[in-house]
């Protein structure tokens, strides 16, 4: 009997198919005829099917489709040839100046034969001018705030390095801001060591701020950057703190600078305000904030205190919490400074959020609803007020805001692999099998079932085939446990109940990515935090497919499946893509947003490290950029070292084994033995992620040299 010929059996309670479906052909299976995509950008009323007349596709659809101009703005846009571009100097970017992401990337990836650098994805692209920016705004929204609010004092920011480590990025704020005396936050002794450091280059108003908590050498150390004149504030985490800084100082005779932290009744809800408030994790309470004061005024130290911190949490969502919290702590501030503390520096943290999802929303752990000026008037005026109100001096305004000011200058960029979907992937199976004999050699009980299965296709209903695909899928498999049922007639049925009980629509592709979600994007498996992700190329062209990313990890947690996307308002189920197979050329994607935190906890799943970096600054050369630094990711080699393990060694052992086994074989195949050899030692000198023909994985000292200052 013919596969599909219980069809003509079957008594329909309706005689024509559900209208989007199809009769099926002779000999094959009914294919429901539901659009793949559906979006308001990709077809006219709904479906693309035979009738349906998509309109022409733009760059403007494609910046709406991946809301480009919400989360992206000001640095952000897609250009007229369909590839990101970054603004690097802000709105004040002229045309000229935008840099064409896929032309940088072109550039890192292409062979040195051929001027290219030949390093490989995945590759963190670096932008200091919009780091640049970003300080430069965060400075100038509070001068204008203070300006217009006749606040008699001044703003002075600091860089909490735990959002991002990195040598040159934390080398690049210093810079950037020694004209504004900008400084540094640390929070353990080698965040401690490297602000120190780092700030030799500073201006040396600038503030060394020293939270986390502290035992005797962190004091020690915090204490002893105080001899050669760093602005160095010890900021009070718990009360015993106080008697280990008291201590040392008298040992190493250096009078120290005093902060406390306090522990506010102000918190937002949701996960970044889990460190706010009463039970928060950090600060002091208001009477343990009175003991400190009390014991200082008993030993002659009162003036030593002179700088009050706090924290609302990360990503505060809107202005209204920000007032609560920043008028709460400026009423702290100031009955100090009325019991005679000699107060000048208030620490309002960090909390000054990003938008990742581009809704300027105060709903969302996500977004936030105000802009970078609402926030600097919002602080400003809420300690004018409060200080104005007690009689006390307008203090210095410190802010650790370090998301706001990192986030935007980092893209990762990977390529992808493949994209498998299950429709097309499950068709190519089941039509490549001899169906007659299998479906004829079904034990009679399923007969019934595989005939509903199909006559509910043919229907259209496809909530009822789905239900008989799965009671019969789950008949197959206990019939296969007993021995009733071959594999390849198990195969088939479950390759038929999967191609016609779910429509395409409703399972999105995978879409392998050449990546670790664990060391890129770890916040996203963490805490379940979204970050922008699109194709940075293409983007004039319509994407006909929704998938959710899979990393090179062997563990189901390394994907991504909700992103940020315009098309339905939210986090969406699915990422937009064009058709990858059958092309030639690499298809490359980005995350935006990832310049803080994402490094810095990134972890060694699989051994995956750090990728190639490059750093890329606006120039005058013909395609608007310069790749001032090139630098190497980490090697297999550098990874196993990190896990303790002795490259050199392994390399001998290998080497020793396979001329063991020579010897034993009686092979004298010299060149098979130095081929293998030589297969091992390239492994361990090339990065852990898959490399293509037209990429170099390794790359030098000399290397990095020759590539400084690369105008293109």
């Amino acid at each position: 009997m013919p596969p599909l010929a219980c069809l003509g059996v079957v008594e329909s309670p309706h005689h024509n198919p559900l209208r989007g479906y199809g009769l099926p052909g002779e000999g094959s299976l009914p294919v429901p005829l539901v659009p793949k995509f559906p979006s308001p950008f990709f077809s006219n009323g709904g479906g693309v099917g035979a009738n349906a007349v998509a309109p022409a596709w733009s760059v403007a659809h494609s910046s709406a489709l991946y809301r480009v101009e919400g989360w992206g703005a000001p640095y952000f846009v897609v250009n007229e040839n369909g590839n990101v571009a970054v603004r690097p100097h802000g709105s004040q970017t002229l045309p000229s100046e935008e840099i064409d992401v896929m032309k940088v990337v072109k550039k890192v990836v292409g062979s040195k034969s051929l001027g290219g650098l030949g390093m490989s994805a995945p590759l963190i692209i670096r932008f200091p001018d919009v780091l640049k920016h970003r300080l430069e705004s965060l400075q100038s929204a509070f001068d204008s705030a203070m300006r217009m609010q006749s606040y008699e004092s001044y703003f002075q920011g600091v860089y909490p390095v735990k959002c991002n480590q990195d040598r040159y990025v934390v080398e690049n704020i210093v810079e950037f801001g020694k004209p504004y005396a900008f400084g540094l936050e640390a929070g353990s002794k080698p965040e401690l060591l490297l602000a120190m450091a780092s700030m030799c280059k500073a201006s040396p108003k600038a503030l060394l701020v020293c939270n986390g908590y502290k035992d005797e050498e962190y004091i020690s150390l915090a204490l002893t950057a105080r001899r050669p004149n760093f602005n160095c504030v010890i900021v009070l985490e718990q009360e015993e703190e106080l008697d280990l800084v008291l201590n040392v100082s008298r040992k190493l005779s250096v009078r120290p600078v005093i902060g406390v932290r306090a522990k506010l009744r102000t918190k937002h809800g949701g996960h970044f305000g889990a460190t706010s408030g009463e039970k928060g994790k950090f600060g002091l309470t208001s009477l343990e904030i009175v003991g400190i004061v009390r014991k200082l005024q008993k030993l002659g130290m009162l003036d030593c205190l002179q700088l009050l911190h706090f924290h609302i949490g990360s990503q505060i969502p809107c202005v209204e919490v920000l007032n609560d919290g920043v008028s709460e702590a400026a009423y702290i501030y100031s009955e100090l400074a009325k019991l005679g503390a000699n107060m000048k520096i208030i620490d309002i943290g960090g909390g000054l959020g990003i938008d990742y999802e581009g809704t300027k929303s105060s709903c969302s752990d996500m977004s936030v609803s105000y802009s970078l000026d609402e926030y600097a008037a919002a602080v400003v005026k809420a300690v004018r007020v409060a200080c104005s109100q007690k009689g006390v001096k307008h203090p210095i305004i410190c802010s650790e805001s370090g998301r706001a000011l990192v986030s935007h200058h980092s893209l990762l960029i990977f390529d992808v692999v493949s994209v498998h979907e299950k429709k097309d992937s499950v068709s190519a199976a089941v039509a490549g099998m001899n169906l007659n004999p299998l479906v004829d050699g079904l034990p009679e009980e399923l007969m019934g079932e595989y005939q509903s299965v199909m006559a509910y296709t043919a229907m259209g209903d496809c909530r009822s085939s789905q239900i008989c695909a799965e009671h019969m899928k789950a008949r197959c498999l206990d019939l296969f446990k007993e021995g009733r049922l071959g594999l390849e007639q198990l195969a088939t049925v479950d390759g038929m109940c999967d191609l016609v009980s779910s429509p395409a629509a409703d399972t999105p592709a995978v879409c392998h990515v050449n990546l670790s979600i664990f060391k890129s994007i770890p916040d996203f498996w963490a805490i379940g935090q979204l970050f922008p992700v699109m194709p940075i190329h293409r983007l004039n062209e319509r994407p006909t497919v929704r998938a959710i990313l899979s990393d090179l990890t062997c563990d189901s947690d390394g994907k991504v499946d909700t992103f940020i996307s315009g098309d339905d308002g939210g986090g969406s189920r699915g990422l937009p893509l064009h058709p990858f197979e059958g092309r030639s050329e690499p298809y490359y994607l980005g995350m935006f947003l990832g310049g803080a935190y994402q490094e810095a906890l990134g972890g060694l799943h699989n051994l995956f490290g750090v990728p190639n970096v490059v750093h890329v600054v606006q120039s005058s050369g013909p395609h608007c950029f310069a790749i001032t630094r090139a630098l190497p990711g980490q090697t297999s080699a550098d990874v196993l070292r990190l896990m303790m393990h002795e490259p050199n060694m392994m390399f001998t052992s290998l080497k020793c084994r396979i001329e063991d086994s020579l010897q034993l074989a009686g092979d004298c195949d010299v060149e098979s033995a130095i081929s293998n050899l030589n297969t091992i030692a390239s492994t361990f000198n090339s990065l852990p992620y898959l490399s293509s023909s037209s990429s170099t994985s390794s790359f030098t000292d000399d290397d990095e040299e020759s590539h400084d200052h690369d105008t293109w």
